[in-house]
């Protein structure tokens, strides 16, 4: 790959990074947040709820957006908005004012991501070049949350503001870098033509735009505008919203008000399925989900996440408090889990390229249930060294699932719908981390007065997460689509056009 195609790596890398660890170093920031502004538990979890909130609402229409107005546009302007409304988080004074910077940052979030992946799964050529980055663009993400544990540790013991400054900082360098970076649609246009058709083997022709019939409506002759699907896009996004609303109040919400918002959120579902089966452009194409790949990748993400982000949850609980551990303590106690940080680049690929995506991430899940299982008989007298093994199985686990469950959602979708595949497949993550989350906290209730057990109680959580990641899984082989038989490089010429790379800018607007 040449340099400024590592270039645009790096960048689309930082943006990902810059993702996990916004959303880990909140974590630690919590009690200090709560301190100063004087916030009661309930306004406490809007400010973690609405950039889930935010992220999971928008993700499908940041996914399709990206596809219809341009994925460099859709990846660079929401970054700008991340910005700012990061920098206001730092600057709030009251609760509310935080919570809503957190939900735009993370309806921000929503759009960047699919627009990210989408770049790397339509610039790359199939083969090597596009597996290593997206185990790259991966591992780079995991390894921003595992690092935002520390980060955010050592920021919060200066000034929790700094946790929403230090992204200000990082999204401004991301911003400056990908913005010469990036390719623009145009510039794709043109090097399609090239390679489809030599302007020294063609003359130029004038076209002659067609008669217009008297009486035809104005536009007549030209090509059809494209839309976006807003009646699917504000019932899809509803719902989405009611349904994580619902999972995370679950806990500290009355039973009616739960039950009213998943009505409420079924309801707008069923008007959903309704507009897109109707709908000549539909926001989500229902034919989508025949691809059994996709639907298993989806599933198994969203289980994972639910294990893994609620592991993480009783864990940081667990040292805080039961232990007494400082948040710079939790925070590199838990470093062993960004041990994906290093794998996923360089392990993974090696292990695909052998035994295929499906057997990697089957162990990864194996490597999991295994993790989230020797951590159950926690005590207050654990010695660390005992609980070491599992926190960096986990990271290896992520390592391995993570990546390829990347690839497998997004293989043999058509370039017009790579958007739409990676916001699919970030909406199932952004679900699974809300589930797990509440799925955890409901559990530690069901364990009863004493720590321990409620602790043990919530670990179950993962194990069982897990294990159903592990039964819905992808199948076979699913390896000869992103790499050939031989072990010579696929060509990334103007002599493959068969390559994505070569059909460039004709669907990202």
């Amino acid at each position: 790959m040449s340099g400024r195609t590592w270039g645009v790596l790096l960048v689309l890398c930082g943006a990902i990074f810059l993702e996990g660890i916004d959303i880990a170093m909140l974590n630690a920031a919590l009690p200090s947040i709560r301190a100063e502004l004087g916030l009661t538990t309930g306004e406490l979890q809007w400010v973690m709820s609405a950039y889930v909130l935010g992220y999971g609402g928008f993700m499908l229409l940041g996914g399709r957006a990206a596809d219809l107005f341009g994925r460099r546009r859709m990846f660079l302007l929401p970054l700008a908005v991340f910005l700012a409304f990061s920098g206001l988080g730092g600057l709030a004074g009251n609760g509310w004012t935080l919570v809503l910077a957190r939900f735009v940052t993370g309806a921000c979030a929503a759009f960047m991501t699919p627009a990210g992946l989408s770049v790397i799964t339509t610039g790359f050529p199939a083969g090597p070049h596009r597996t290593k980055a997206l185990l790259v663009y991966s591992g780079t993400g995991g390894a921003g949350f595992s690092v935002g544990l520390v980060v955010g540790g050592l920021l919060t013991a200066a000034d929790w503001r700094w946790v929403f400054f230090a992204p200000v900082v990082l999204a401004a360098l991301i911003l400056a870098a990908g913005l010469p970076l990036l390719p623009r649609t145009e510039e794709a246009r043109t090097e399609d033509a090239r390679a489809v058709r030599p302007h020294a083997m063609r003359p130029r022709t004038t076209r002659t735009p067609p008669t217009q019939p008297a009486g035809a409506r104005p536009g007549y002759g030209r090509p059809p505008r494209t839309h976006l699907d807003l009646p699917g896009a504000l019932t899809v996004t509803g719902s989405i919203i009611l349904f994580v609303l619902a999972v995370e109040r679950a806990t500290h919400a009355p039973p009616v008000q739960t039950v009213a918002a998943l009505a409420a959120s079924l309801i707008l579902l069923l008007v959903f399925i309704r507009i897109e089966r109707r709908s000549p452009a539909p926001l989500v194409r229902p034919g989508i989900f025949r691809t059994h790949s996709l639907v298993r990748a989806n599933l198994t993400g969203a289980l994972f996440t639910c294990g893994f982000f609620g592991f993480q949850f009783v864990v940081v609980l667990y040292l805080r408090e039961l232990r007494g551990w400082s948040a710079p303590e939790t925070g590199l106690a838990m470093l062993a889990m960004g041990a994906d940080a290093v794998l996923a680049p360089v392990l993974t690929p090696r292990l695909v390229r052998r035994f295929g995506n499906a057997r990697v991430i089957l162990g990864g899940l194996l490597l999991a249930v295994l993790a989230y299982a020797a951590f159950l008989p926690l005590g207050t007298d654990r010695a660390y060294a005992a609980m070491f093994p599992s926190l960096l199985l986990i990271g290896i686990a992520f390592a391995l699932a993570y990546g390829p469950l990347t690839i497998v959602a997004t293989d043999g979708i058509d370039p017009g719908e790579q958007g739409l595949a990676g916001g699919l497949l970030h909406t199932s993550f952004q679900f699974g981390a809300a589930l797990g989350l509440s799925a955890t906290t409901a559990a530690m209730s069901l364990g009863g007065s004493d720590p321990q057990t409620a602790y043990r109680t919530a670990l179950l959580v993962p194990v069982l997460s897990a294990l159903l990641a592990v039964a819905v899984s992808p199948r076979g082989r699913a390896a000869p689509a992103q790499a050939p038989h031989s072990s010579r490089p696929v060509a990334s010429s103007d002599h493959a056009p068969q390559q994505p790379l070569a059909r460039k800018g004709t669907n990202n607007g």
